[in-house]
This record gives C-alpha cells, sequence and structure tokens, in this order.
C-alpha cells in the first residue's frame, strides 16, 4: 500500500500511507484510536475505496471494488466483532458466499453440493489444526474462541494468502490467546501474510515480526519489534513519553455507598460485598464466569433470583432508571450494542440520561446540550468534528470515552465499569485511569469522592488501578482483598480455579 489517502467530509483519516507485508511475516499495525489503522484496513479489504494511492498484491497491481473481490484475491479480514451467522452451522458459515452448487460455479443458483461444502469445512478446520470443530452444530453454539476459528477457517477456504487480525483477543480467556499465538504461528509457516492490529503492547511484542505506527493518520514510525522496547512503541503512538500509565494518588477511605446482600442473578451463587466512598473495587475472572452477568443483576438489567442491593439509604433491586436517578450509574461491556445509541450524536447521547441542564420546561435546547457535550468532549479529549457529530463515526476508544461522559454528565455517585478500557489504545487507557484515579479521590468543586467497581479482564490494570480485587471463577465471587495481596499469577490462578479454596472452604 504506498500513498493512501481517505477523507470522510472535511475529516483526513489517512493522509499518505504506505504499509508493506511480505509473506510469512506478522506486520502488528498499531496506533490510537482515530489513527487510521481501521480505515486503512477497510481499504485493503475493499470495503472503503480509497481517494489517492496505489496497492499490489504479490507484485500485481490490487484495487478491489468490494470485499468480494478482495476475498476472491486473497485477502480476508477477521473483524473485531465478528462476522458469522449464529443460526446456521460451521459448515455453511465457512462456505458461505462460496457454495459449490451442481453446476460447480461457485455461488450459482442451483442444488448445493453439501458433501463438497462439507469436505471444505473439514479441510479449512483441518489447516487450522482443529479437526475437533463439529462442522453441523450452529455456530451460535460455539465458544468465543471456536468461533473466531471459523471465521479464520472461511478466510483459508476462500483461498486466503493475506490475513487481518482485528483485536482477536478482546474477547478471548488467558488460554485461548495462547492457542491463537500458535495458530499464528502455524499460519506464518505456511506463508500467509498476516497484519496483527492489538491495543496490547504486550500482544504486539510476542506476535509479530514488525510493527508499524500510524498516528493521526500518517506514518510514524516502524521497526523490528524485537530490537525496539515497549516504551518506545508507545511513544510512537503518542507522539511523546508516556511517563506515567498508571496514575494513582492519595486516597481516603470513606462511607459505605454501595452493599450487596447475598445477591444472586440467574444461576450465579450468591455475592455479597460493600463498596466505600473513595475506593476502587475490581471484579477479576475469566469469560463466562459470570462478571457481566452479576453487574447485569446488580443494575437490574437482568433478573434477580434473592438478594438485595442498597445505594445510600435506599434499598432494591430497582429498575435502572431508579438507579440512576438515586446516583448509580453503569457502562455496558457492550458499546455498540447496548450502551449507546450509535445512530445519535454526541451530543444526544451524553445528555440523555439528564436532561434538566439543557432543557427549559418541558422542552430540550439544543444549544444547552451542545455546551454540556462540548466541555465533556474537551475534557475527556474526546476526538471529533463537536457534538453533533454521530457516533457511529467515532473510533472504538472515542465511543467509549462518550459513554463514561454520560456517567460524569450525570453526577453519579456510584460508577459501575464493564471492561471500561476494552478496545482503545493505549493513550486513551491512560487518560481513563487518571480520570477514574480523580474521581475517587479529587472530584473538584467541593464534591466528595466518588466510588467505583470496576470489571476487566486486564489483570494489570485491576492491580495497579485497585483498592480492592474480588475474583469471580464459575458464579462464585470471592470475598475482596486488598490489590497488594495479589499478583497476575495468582488472579489467574483464582479464576480459573485451580487456586487456593474460598474462605468459606477454609482459606486462612
Amino acid at each position: 500500500m504506498r500513498g493512501v489517502r481517505k477523507a470522510f467530509g472535511g475529516t483526513i483519516a489517512l493522509d499518505g500511507v504506505d504499509l508493506a507485508v511480505r509473506g510469512g511475516e506478522v506486520c502488528a499495525l498499531v496506533g490510537q484510536n482515530g489513527a487510521g489503522k481501521s480505515t486503512l484496513m477497510s481499504v485493503l479489504a475493499g470495503a472503503t475505496l480509497p481517494d489517492a494511492g496505489s496497492m499490489t498484491l504479490n507484485g500485481a497491481p490490487y484495487a478491489p471494488r468490494d470485499p468480494r473481490e478482495a476475498r476472491n484475491a486473497g485477502v480476508a479480514m477477521i473483524y473485531q466483532e465478528l462476522s458469522l451467522a449464529p443460526h446456521m452451522s460451521v459448515m455453511d458459515n465457512i462456505a458461505l458466499g462460496l457454495e459449490p452448487s451442481r453446476q460447480g460455479v461457485l455461488g450459482s443458483v442451483g442444488l448445493l453440493q453439501r458433501d463438497a461444502m462439507r469436505r471444505t469445512a473439514r479441510s479449512a478446520l483441518s489447516q487450522l489444526g482443529h479437526s475437533d470443530i463439529p462442522v453441523d452444530v450452529p455456530v451460535g453454539e460455539l465458544s468465543p474462541a471456536a468461533q473466531q476459528l471459523v471465521e479464520i477457517a472461511r478466510a483459508l477456504a476462500c483461498g486466503c494468502r493475506v490475513l487481518v487480525l482485528d483485536e482477536p483477543t478482546s474477547s478471548l480467556a488467558h488460554g485461548d490467546v495462547r492457542k491463537l499465538f500458535e495458530l499464528i504461528g502455524r499460519l506464518k509457516q505456511q506463508g500467509h501474510a498476516i497484519v496483527y492490529i492489538s491495543h496490547f503492547i504486550e500482544e504486539v511484542t510476542e506476535v509479530s515480526d514488525r510493527f508499524v505506527v500510524l498516528r493521526d493518520g500518517r506514518n510514524a514510525g516502524e521497526g523490528v519489534t524485537t530490537e525496539t522496547s515497549a516504551d518506545r512503541i508507545v511513544s510512537l503512538m503518542v507522539g511523546r513519553t508516556l511517563d506515567d500509565l498508571y496514575p494513582r494518588g492519595r486516597r481516603a477511605i470513606g462511607e459505605p455507598l454501595l452493599r450487596l446482600e447475598e445477591l444472586s442473578p440467574g444461576r450465579l451463587d450468591p455475592a455479597s460485598f460493600t463498596l466505600h466512598r473513595g475506593e476502587i473495587l475490581g471484579i477479576a475472572g475469566l469469560l463466562g464466569a459470570g462478571r457481566t452477568r452479576l453487574l447485569r443483576g446488580l443494575f437490574a438489567l437482568d433478573p434477580v433470583k434473592s438478594g438485595s442491593v442498597k445505594l445510600g439509604v435506599h434499598r432494591g433491586p430497582s429498575a435502572p432508571a431508579e438507579w440512576w436517578q438515586h446516583g448509580m450509574g453503569m457502562l455496558s461491556e457492550d458499546r455498540t450494542g447496548e450502551g449507546l445509541a450509535t445512530n445519535l450524536n454526541i451530543a444526544d447521547n451524553l445528555t440523555m440520561t439528564r436532561l434538566e441542564g439543557p432543557a427549559r420546561g418541558f422542552f430540550v435546547s439544543p444549544s444547552q446540550q451542545r455546551h454540556s457535550a462540548t466541555q465533556w468532549i474537551e475534557r475527556l479529549e474526546i476526538r471529533s468534528t463537536g457534538p453533533a457529530q454521530v457516533v457511529a463515526r467515532l473510533s472504538g476508544g472515542n465511543q467509549q470515552k462518550v459513554a463514561l461522559a454520560r456517567l460524569l454528565h450525570h453526577d453519579v455517585d456510584v460508577l459501575v465499569l464493564d471492561e471500561p478500557t476494552r478496545g482503545i489504545d493505549v493513550a486513551s487507557k491512560a487518560q481513563i485511569y487518571k480520570l477514574i484515579d480523580e474521581l475517587v479521590r479529587n472530584p473538584g468543586a467541593g464534591r466528595p469522592a466518588r466510588a467505583v467497581l470496576v470489571v476487566s479482564s486486564y489483570f494489570p490494570e485491576l492491580l495497579a488501578l485497585c483498592d480492592r480485587i474480588a475474583v469471580m471463577s464459575r458464579g462464585h465471587l470471592s470475598e475482596p482483598r486488598p490489590a497488594s495481596e495479589w499478583t497476575e499469577h495468582a488472579l489467574v490462578m483464582e479464576a480459573s480455579g485451580t487456586g487456593l479454596p474460598h474462605r468459606s472452604e477454609g482459606r486462612p
């Protein structure tokens, strides 16, 4: 890719970007949210037409007009949000768009050759070293890791030579991440050119041979991964040295704000804990352990079998709107599915739970909405064209900042954060960490400190941010312990059920 340019209206997404990847090489593409990574890969995958620039594939001119042309040429992209049909079988998903008919023409109208489709699916899965995945079951019944393998198998079935992986570990458990890295190694040995997009610098240093950094739609640097420190890569991404990724000021733990008393959403074991003002309480655990289900039960998004929630003097369970009214707000892990109205603009999303400020009588003042939104855009450094920009046009990290700004605009006392930094770049993470730290120790304007309950699959951030950490394993929440008593290894062991027994089972 040479001199690739792309603008969306007055916003320049790509300003003459170059990228080259060799066969048998893993090239990491890194940069902050909004740096242009997704747009560049969208051009490569045929989903976006560039305004200028040229591309070659295996030395020949390459200019796909749509994703089908790109796949037929051997370029496949595995998006962070998998594009599978959950009700269809593994076999049907792998052959989707490539179905052999009786006439032998791919995609033509006629009777499908089911045996040929089955052979193709099994061959692709075998190439990945996963013949154990049944080809006749609905893909929606598989684990997230197995679904990702089906997506990669579909790419191989269409003759993929260039594979783009966009945040491939964001929904995977620790063990599945290791298996994915081993799979990438096998694909590399088979001669595939692999572009690996990730915000986890430790993943980049482990899995890639070379890296390319984008910043503000331009090339900011590149190099051999083994010859470059993680700090240097981060500096290239943000344009400066990031001195302190995890800021932590002096905190004063205050009065209890939130109490869970034997709360049991669905099939989870009863969970109890107390969250104090000025405290960050973390919940660690692996995918499927029940962490999100616990938060959804706490916020009355899912039914609760037993137990209660006490927020200040108010006792629930209550409807989500009541929790907002009493000073507790939640940030969902699924920001595009339920956390944001992506078809609305930033101002609407940011102020929708509290319209008293910009409202006049029974009417909403758009100018006051824009004023309130502009203040949060500036404070959280949300990269946008302004409060009138549609949220769907923002990068993932900036969307996450909008969702977090809604809680701050509502001025809640308790922030319930489910995977608050998933899918965002290291500089945006540093901003969010700093903001969370300020909220629990020095919110300003004479306001008392707030309290934060955070779920995260990224254990280093829990260890750095939290005052206490509890671990969810197989539906059971352990008693919170000071973060200083945990290590990353101990969290992994406890989360996987191989650590020490729970206190109720005799742990000292």
